[in-house]
């Protein structure tokens, strides 16, 4: 029987299990059917997001397919679990359970840095920023702290962060989202922190690639919902695509947000920490009903409630569930659960919406944020007949 060797890997700064194993067709096929599994051409192996739950997914496909040796895997999370413990709560304030430290590599901070590590972090919850926003400043902030190691980040200058943000972007190859992210952590600190008022003045940002949204077509949704067995992810994709939700407002959803009188739902404390109300569809508080009635035990408290826990479902467990129906319907596109929002704007521009209607429902704060959506709606662009179209019909050129 192949031996299936895993191990710990960072790659395009995510911790990862890394799977390797001898040529073998059938392991692999099975191996490559494992959700979110990607090929490392760096690594020359597979590997998913180091997560126990993929840990649980890879040792359940080699059942009876390979022998799993996790020898590697175990002491690097020992490893791991060592580096954290050196964090003491002396040296580091209590923060929110949801934000973790990045614990690959190890720390090397000097008494200075970690002082302003726990400044950054005090001023970011007197601010009341979301978990979201405290976690990725905290981590960029830290990308900077281990790279200097010894040397004290406050007396760094400007040019000084000039030159760093190069040696990020053309060393460490990060994306122009990210440089944003970082120089964002860093302004903060530096002019939130330390008050040097227009620090970065003079320091340029990247331009950002104009990506459009990604979504899935009329056809393509049929096919996802059709591949879903359990009534209550169905019920729970049902809700996102309706209502047109971002994966953190399903998970937050409460039963009592829940308003059939006036035929809404009420999503509080949403991105921005913006409340907002958007339509319920008929059809899907039927379906909520029927779920109601039928699922057992009932959810209490929250729309939908883990059966093991009680508690709303992560966020996580239900960009899964959306993974794995977007696999067994044989989805190829590069999408998330997020596209099921971006559907729901574009199929409402299909279908004539008001743009000023949809920006209200997708809880954005700036018109142009929704205006994304323009250049993907196929209203306006089915109407459009190509030259080439007319000189064909003219019979003007040959084939």
């Amino acid at each position: 029987m192949p031996v299936l060797t895993l191990k710990a890997i960072v790659h395009r700064r995510q911790e990862c299990i890394a799977i390797y194993f001898a040529n073998d067709k059938a392991l692999q096929a099975a191996i490559r059917k494992l959700p979110a599994v990607k090929w490392s051409q760096a690594n020359t192996c597979w590997y998913v997001p180091l997560s126990e739950g993929n840990y649980e997914a890879i040792v359940q496909t080699a059942v009876n397919k390979a022998t799993v040796d996790n020898t590697h895997l175990k002491a690097y999370l020992q490893k791991r679990k060592g580096i954290a413990a050196t964090l003491t709560p002396s040296q580091l304030p209590s923060v929110p359970a949801k934000i973790v430290l990045p614990l690959s590599p190890a720390y090397r901070l000097c008494t200075e840095n970690i002082q302003a590590l726990e400044q950054l972090i005090q001023q970011l919850q007197l601010k009341a920023y979301s978990a979201s926003t405290m976690r990725t400043y905290r981590n960029e902030f830290l990308q900077l702290l281990q790279l200097l190691q010894t040397k004290p980040v406050n007396n760094l200058t400007a040019a000084d962060i000039k030159r760093y943000m190069v040696y990020a972007m053309e060393k460490e190859g990060i994306s122009e989202n990210t440089a944003h992210s970082r120089l964002n952590a860093l302004k903060f600190y530096f002019e939130q922190v330390l008050g040097r008022e227009k620090f970065f003045w003079d320091i340029p940002r990247p331009k950002k690639p104009q990506l459009l949204p990604k979504l899935l077509n009329e056809e393509e949704i049929r096919q996802l919902f059709n591949a879903l067995a359990n009534k209550k992810h169905k019920a729970m994709l049902f809700t996102v695509y309706s209502a047109g939700l971002r994966v953190s407002e399903i998970a937050a959803l409460k039963i009592a947000d829940i308003d059939s009188k006036r035929m809404q739902l009420f999503i509080s404390r949403a991105k921005g920490k913006k409340d907002r109300y958007v339509n319920l569809s008929p059809v899907l508080l039927d379906i909520l009903r029927n779920y109601f009635t039928t699922y057992k035990p009932a959810p209490v408290r929250y729309l939908f409630e883990s059966e093991q826990t009680g508690q709303a479902y992560p966020t996580r467990t239900i960009q899964q569930i959306f993974t794995n129906a977007k696999n067994k319907a044989g989805i190829k596109k590069e999408v998330g659960i997020h596209s099921l929002r971006h559907s729901f704007a574009t199929h409402l521009l299909d279908k004539g919406t008001d743009i000023k209607y949809i920006k209200e429902l997708l809880g954005h704060f700036d018109i142009k944020t929704t205006e994304r959506y323009l250049h993907v709606s196929k209203k306006q662009l089915v109407n459009i007949v190509s030259p080439f179209d007319d000189l064909w019909k003219q019979e003007a050129i040959d084939w």
